[in-house]
């Protein structure tokens, strides 16, 4: 959501309200490096109900942390990309990646999640 950031003091506060959704900072992540669709991130994102991953996607666009591309085809077709003002959030959400990971083998646990993943890379096109 656009806010008005003279209003802000505190630059964690700007950062959080941009990237403390639920599922935000899952979907900047996994837009690091490619270009998705709703079904690429419904698959990757599987907790995130269609109706909240809608929202976190739109407040995003508002945001103008991502692009939402929509391609004149039927069904519809949409696929969502960074922004060069998203791509700038990479060393904030890897910083958050080493950190949750270490502080989660200091509790005993194995980081587990569609963060550590491996992405499944798109078929090349044939010639």
């Amino acid at each position: 959501m656009k806010k008005i950031l003279e209003n802000y003091n505190c630059p964690v506060s700007s950062t959080l309200d941009l990237i403390g959704g639920k599922y935000k900072t899952l979907i900047l992540w996994h837009l690091l490096d490619d270009t998705l669709r709703f079904s690429d991130l419904r698959r990757l994102i599987p907790e995130a109900t269609p109706k909240m991953l809608t929202q976190q996607l739109r407040e995003l666009e508002t945001d103008a942390l991502i692009n939402r591309k929509i391609f004149p085809v039927i069904p519809p077709k949409v696929e969502y990309s960074l922004t060069k003002e998203g791509i700038t959030l990479r060393p904030v959400l890897k910083a958050m990646f080493i950190w949750g990971g270490a502080h989660l083998k200091s509790k005993g646990l194995t980081p587990n999640c569609t963060m550590i993943t491996p992405r499944k890379t798109k078929p090349a096109a044939k010639k």
